[in-house]
């Protein structure tokens, strides 16, 4: 939904792109503004408010704001990725061995279904059971082997307050899904994505068994090869637009799944930026793609009580895309800011380093 914007239901959007990236709570919305016709945040908003999407860890361990009916579906099939993640992606397995695990996970539920808690909260008592135990290790053991979910006031249009959790199935009053399927999960993606390959379907999801999966799915998909030889799957009548198609300017979050869901990231980002922006480690910063590329980044800055948008090119603009960038910048900060505010286009010899 980059090259031209659609007419869809807010709900039909997410579920279209299997979720978005919602670690920043502002980011699914930038995501949707970019992505869809007229936009309302308000509709993202009642349905985060009427518990019809959630927000929650998912894909590749990190927050993501799913439809109620995909979270239900996608948490079970991603059981094993948070485990993973848990065990040998963070600190505080180790933290925790030869702890009674099922009882942990069992105590740390009943304290988040009794009411919606804090990571600091849960700390705390867990840690009035578990007095020899590191309190932040037990916390995140609940927060990556349990199902939870973020409860608003977070994650609202103009709203706020601190991360508080409660089960998956305590928010929504329904069980996890049993007819959750890992093909239809990676048809979903390459429905997105597409053409992938086996490590771009790993890249995204974190899952493993991705090459048996995709041998599975074979008959069914079209497969290419790229310039270095690697097989490429796609559904067979995915739109594949011609090379020459141009690509409006768009905005991206902070994080945006189409620059994180490919293991070869040239193909939305060069390898220099990359390297570039990478090497910022502290920096926050939404990307700005021109003509299908990371061509620069853009954030909102707060100088004497004043917000701006400050959009840092990472390589030099043609006038006409140099005013396209402006122009869509000042249409985005309408939207995130009442009222507008200043959009300022840097020149690329005035930093070393992006903004």
């Amino acid at each position: 939904m980059l090259l031209r914007r659609q007419r869809l239901p807010v709900a039909e959007a997410v579920e279209r792109l299997v979720g978005l990236q919602a670690q920043v709570p502002v980011d699914p919305y930038v995501a949707l503004w970019t992505r869809l016709e007229e936009f309302e945040p308000e509709e993202l908003s009642r349905l985060i408010s009427r518990r019809e999407a959630v927000r929650l860890p998912l894909l590749r361990t990190t927050l993501h704001l799913a439809t109620a009916r995909d979270s239900l579906s996608m948490r079970p099939l991603l059981q094993p990725v948070l485990e993973r993640g848990f065990r040998s992606g963070s600190p505080f397995w180790r933290q925790l061995a030869g702890i009674d695990l099922d009882a942990l996970l069992a105590a740390g539920r009943e304290l988040v279904e009794e009411r919606p808690r804090t990571t600091a909260a849960l700390a705390r008592l867990l840690h009035e059971r578990w007095p020899d135990r590191d309190p932040t290790s037990l916390s995140y053991a609940i927060r990556y082997l349990v199902p939870l979910v973020q409860v608003p006031p977070r994650g609202l249009w103009g709203g706020g307050g601190q991360a508080t959790w409660t089960t998956l199935e305590a928010w929504l009053g329904r069980p996890l899904s049993a007819d959750g399927s890992l093909d239809e999960l990676v048809i979903r993606y390459l429905a997105v994505f597409g053409p992938a390959s086996i490590m771009d379907v790993r890249t995204w999801s974190w899952l493993t068994e991705v090459r048996e999966v995709m041998e599975r799915l074979r008959p069914r998909l079209r497969v290419f090869r790229d310039e270095r030889g690697r097989e490429l799957f796609d559904l067979p009548d995915a739109p594949r637009p011609d090379p020459a198609t141009p690509a409006p300017v768009r905005f991206l979050p902070q994080y945006d799944n189409i620059t994180l869901s490919h293991d070869d990231r040239s193909r939305v980002i060069r390898d220099e930026h990359r390297r570039r922006l990478l090497a910022d480690t502290n920096a926050t910063f939404g990307s700005v793609l021109v003509d299908g590329f990371v061509a620069a980044t853009w954030k909102i800055v707060r100088e004497g009580g004043v917000r701006s948008m400050r959009i840092q090119p990472l390589e030099p603009l043609e006038k006409p895309d140099a005013t396209a960038v402006a122009d869509e910048g000042t249409r985005l900060m309408a939207f995130l800011i009442p009222g507008g505010g200043d959009v300022e286009l840097r020149a690329i010899q005035e930093e070393a380093r992006p903004a």
